[in-house]
């Protein structure tokens, strides 16, 4: 019987760089642990949403992020601790992002290694074994005296060419560096596996989404010691400093309403799906009901006091987005009336006034006069920080916003008389270092947030929703 520490066991699964696997062998590892009766807490250490699309699918509950850059530390830890020693979980699986020890500046305090010191959690390497045997010893060894504080438990070899390639890693590694090899994942062939890109491509767009998981978790445990990774996940978590970051519950707002709480709509769909669970269960700590829509399966827009709209691809379905000509012509009628909106990069382009694809115009609700195009490569990557400049709904003027952006779209026409927010010090924005279209209620921009890392943006949605419902029920 293993032996639980104070905290709840787990570990992250890293690599020397991106793109190693690690995210094929994360929901695979994540999928067969669930499948032997653990109750299992994925998390996204990363401002990511399609690896933690997969990984909630794996886990069967939601996927919550831990980076340290969107979200102060001491969230983190609480976050964390919600989610797996207060939820009752068996053992937690965090995939990191890049390589390992990457990170925005010299001491890498933003990357996955310091994340899994903060939460006191052992590290599996994912390493991509493509044409090299012994110098991958090295590489592991490099990793060890890099920073001595942090407990790589185990590696991972992937992409192996077979069992000679396999015997000659394991036994350099083992014998140079005292790190276990946990098991060996052999090169995928195109038909070995349904998609061998499963972190790139977001799990609504795919009917075979289940059948994925099925073959990652199949993958996993023919070729992974899943007893041997627990048991050294057992053994080396260490528990959480509450003196340096003391842990409180997190409840719902203790403000009493005379009123039932506000319904914001969400739009979630194959167009958008890019929201963090986090930012859902802010709204509701919040008292808000939430409604979720959709212009792709709703004829009409339902009756709502708000609206959020999160990222996705709404080029993907823009036919469809523009056909549904009741559902965005409700939404901009009830934006000139003060609806509150608030909207992240898919949902800018769809309160623009049209998507351009393949010199195509499929008109959507109009409500900022932009229109929209694609190029062939990304327009925004990456950490944003930016500066709140002019007076809104949803943030104080002079605050800091941090997020990040990730898209292909751009703007190709646009009115230069728009309001916007935000300045950006870091980042792409809409243009010209700016962001966060304004229009009365509606506050529209490239920069995806986390709640946790601006906790006073769902206190003031959730308070722009009840001034509504106010208003519309007196």
């Amino acid at each position: 019987m293993l032996e639980k520490k104070d905290g709840c066991p787990g570990f992250f699964v890293s690599a020397l760089r991106g793109g190693s696997g690690k995210t094929l062998i994360t929901i695979g590892i994540t999928a067969a642990l669930r499948a032997l009766g653990k109750k299992t807490a994925p998390f996204k250490k990363g401002p990511d949403y399609i690896d933690a699309g997969w990984l909630s699918l794996a886990a069967g509950r939601p996927c919550y992020n831990l980076d340290t850059y969107l979200i102060p530390e001491n969230q983190v830890i609480q976050s964390y601790v919600n989610n797996t020693l207060n939820a009752g979980i068996d053992i937690a699986v965090v995939e990191g992002n890049r390589g390992l020890y990457d990170g925005i500046d010299l001491d890498g305090k933003t990357s996955t290694a310091e994340t899994a010191k903060l939460l006191g959690l052992p590290v599996f390497l994912c390493l991509d074994c493509t044409k090299t045997t012994r110098t991958m010893a090295a590489a592991v060894l490099g990793c060890l005296h890099f920073d001595p504080e942090l407990t790589i438990g185990g590696v991972i070899l992937n992409k192996v060419a077979g069992s000679r390639h396999r015997d000659n890693l394991a036994s350099n590694i083992e014998y140079h560096t005292g790190v276990p090899v946990l098991g060996s994942v052999p090169k995928l062939r195109s038909h070995d596996f349904p998609e061998r890109h499963m972190g790139l491509v977001p799990t609504h767009e795919h009917l075979w989404a289940s059948v994925s998981i099925e073959s990652a978790e199949k993958l996993v445990r023919e070729n992974i010691n899943l007893d041997q990774l627990l048991a050294i996940a057992h053994r080396e978590t260490r528990s959480i400093s509450q003196e340096v970051y003391p842990l409180e519950i997190v409840n719902p707002s203790s403000e009493t309403h005379t009123i039932k709480g506000p319904r914001i709509g969400v739009i979630k769909d194959a167009a958008f799906q890019f929201y963090y669970p986090e930012n859902i269960e802010a709204l509701e700590n919040e008292g808000a009901e939430i409604i979720y829509t959709s212009p792709l399966s709703h004829a009409e827009f339902p009756n709502v006091d708000a609206l959020y709209i999160g990222g996705g691809f709404p080029e993907t379905h823009a036919k469809e987005l523009s056909e549904n000509r009741v559902f965005r012509e409700t939404i901009k009628a009830l934006a000139d009336k003060g609806f509150p909106i608030y909207a992240e990069c898919g949902g800018l382009m769809y309160l623009g006034r049209e998507l351009v694809i393949e010199g195509v115009n499929y008109p959507m609700t109009g409500i900022f006069p932009l229109s929209f195009g694609l190029s062939h490569k990304p327009q925004g990557h990456g950490y944003v920080v930016a500066e709140v400049s002019r007076e809104n709904p949803y943030f104080d003027v002079g605050s800091e916003v941090k997020g990040h952006e990730f898209r292909y779209s751009k703007i190709i026409s646009w009115d230069n008389d728009i309001e916007t927010a935000l300045t950006m010090k870091r980042g792409t924005g809409m243009a010209d270092k700016k962001d966060g279209a304004l229009y009365k209620n509606v506050f529209a921009c490239y920069t995806h947030i986390h709640a946790l890392g601006n906790p006073s943006w769902a206190k003031r949605f959730v308070n722009q929703a009840r001034q509504y419902q106010l208003n519309t029920n007196p």
